[in-house]
């Protein structure tokens, strides 16, 4: 027997604020639950980060490097949350980031932008990511490619396509307006943070609190049953990948600054550190379910991860293990409490 429309709309209706349960208990319970679990993570790591590298760790200085460290990353995970909320995979921002660096640092972007505007660098930048993200999704929604095939065809095209634009050279920026505004503080904060936070808060919006967001976790939950609730389910697939791709646009933007240079190597593995935040996060891999503040949250966890190996000088070997067994016992933990909640 098939699902009526407004069950069908109600079924997946899953974020990581709210939750949708026959049961009487508040819907925001479970995910809050969660986001708290990952702040007492957080805060467990800042004490050992205190405790064996002095209260150095949680000065001001330090920080501002974890942000800045986690700004890429964290930008690019928000695009990535919207994909695997709406049931996709999204293996290609790395090399679309890439890409994009490549792309915007070439001496034609950088002549067009000292002549004309240093936003002519970033406006390069953001349409490179977004149309590698919709041309992701115009293969998953209409050429009926599954969504990991079509971005493991992307990751590689986009990597070789950088590759021979660069001729595998690094391309320094030598826009100094880009340099200015990227690479200054604003109120004693690092731009790229501000951005990464812009960022977050417009991603936790959309897909928390709008129209789209709750057609994102419907399509993710049931696309058979969002496409009878009146869902464009196809159309809604592409804008997804489309966000993915933008916000793989805006890491490499970060990416510029924080480095000065445009290379075929940035983001080089960066889809597997978007995942795996995106995953500690809360968000399922089977979709119908994502939150931005855990994903947060998720990228906050491992920068500090990788600062407090970096402070005591620790092998990167060691953190990698470590990263992997923290992503395992998320997946793990995913499927008991999905277990627990429909029994």
């Amino acid at each position: 027997m098939s699902e009526s429309p407004s069950t069908a709309a109600e079924a997946p209706a899953t974020t990581g604020q709210q939750t949708v349960s026959g049961s009487g208990e508040p819907k925001f319970r479970l995910g809050l639950g969660h986001s708290l679990g990952l702040v007492l993570a957080l805060v467990a790591l800042l004490v050992v980060g205190v405790t064996t590298s002095g209260e150095r760790f949680v000065g001001l200085d330090n920080i501002m490097v974890i942000l800045r460290q986690a700004a890429v990353i964290g930008v690019v995970s928000i695009g990535v949350t919207f994909v695997i909320t709406a049931g996709g995979i999204d293996l290609s921002v790395g090399s679309v980031l890439g890409l994009s660096t490549v792309w915007a640092s070439t001496v034609a972007t950088q002549t067009m932008a000292e002549d004309v505007h240093w936003i002519v660098l970033v406006a390069c930048a953001l349409a490179v990511g977004t149309v590698c993200g919709l041309v992701n999704g115009f293969l998953v929604a209409y050429g009926g490619v599954v969504s990991f095939i079509a971005t493991l065809a992307m990751l590689v095209a986009a990597r070789g396509l950088a590759e021979i634009i660069s001729d595998r050279q690094t391309q320094i920026v030598s826009v100094q307006g880009f340099l200015d505004v990227f690479r200054g503080n604003l109120l004693g904060v690092p731009v790229l943070v501000w951005v990464f936070v812009i960022v977050a808060v417009a991603g936790w919006f959309l897909l928390a609190r709008t129209t789209f967001g709750r057609r994102t976790i419907a399509v993710g939950g049931n696309p058979e049953a969002a496409r009878l609730a009146g869902i464009k389910v196809r159309r809604h697939t592409v804008w997804v990948f489309g966000i993915s791709g933008l916000c793989a646009g805006i890491g490499a933007v970060l990416m510029l600054a924080r480095t000065t240079a445009g290379t075929s190597t940035h983001g080089y593995l960066l889809e597997l550190d978007a995942i795996a935040a995106v995953v500690i996060g809360g968000t399922l891999l089977a979709g119908g379910r994502g939150s931005i503040v855990g994903t947060v949250l998720g990228v906050l966890i491992f920068a500090v991860l990788q600062n407090l190996f970096t402070q005591n000088n620790l092998d990167s070997s060691v953190q990698a293990v470590t990263r992997g067994a923290i992503i395992v016992l998320a997946v793990i933990l995913q499927r008991r409490f999905s277990s627990a909640r429909r029994t």
